[in-house]
């Protein structure tokens, strides 16, 4: 089982969900708003709502990570390779609290 897990390691994976989730409601009320009634306009609205979907997509894949962080966190295996069970160092964890490799098993 890993060790501890570092309340600012924590306090970050939340901080970053409720960032995402205010990103994400803002995305999608934007995405709602409707669209131009020039067709100039429409097409470039459009380009941009394929933008903001994107980022959309990439706001939800984190959030899923940092949920899944959190899973582990409650399960008490955070910190713990998936690959070869060795622990995962504190420093890396830090630097990207969703790992869930250790540097080894992640090259």
């Amino acid at each position: 089982m890993a060790a501890t897990v570092p309340d600012d390691i924590v306090k970050t994976l939340h901080a970053r969900l409720a960032e995402l989730g205010g990103n994400i409601a803002r995305i999608e009320t934007a995405l709602r708003a409707p669209l131009d009634a020039d067709f100039a306009e429409q097409a470039a609205e459009l380009e941009g709502q394929d933008a903001l979907h994107g980022i959309e997509g990439s706001h939800l894949a984190e959030a899923q990570a940092i949920h899944a962080a959190l899973a582990r966190i409650a399960a008490g295996n955070y910190g713990e390779c998936s690959n070869c069970g060795a622990e995962i160092p504190a420093a890396r964890l830090r630097a990207v609290p969703t790992a869930t490799r250790c540097v080894n098993c992640a090259d």
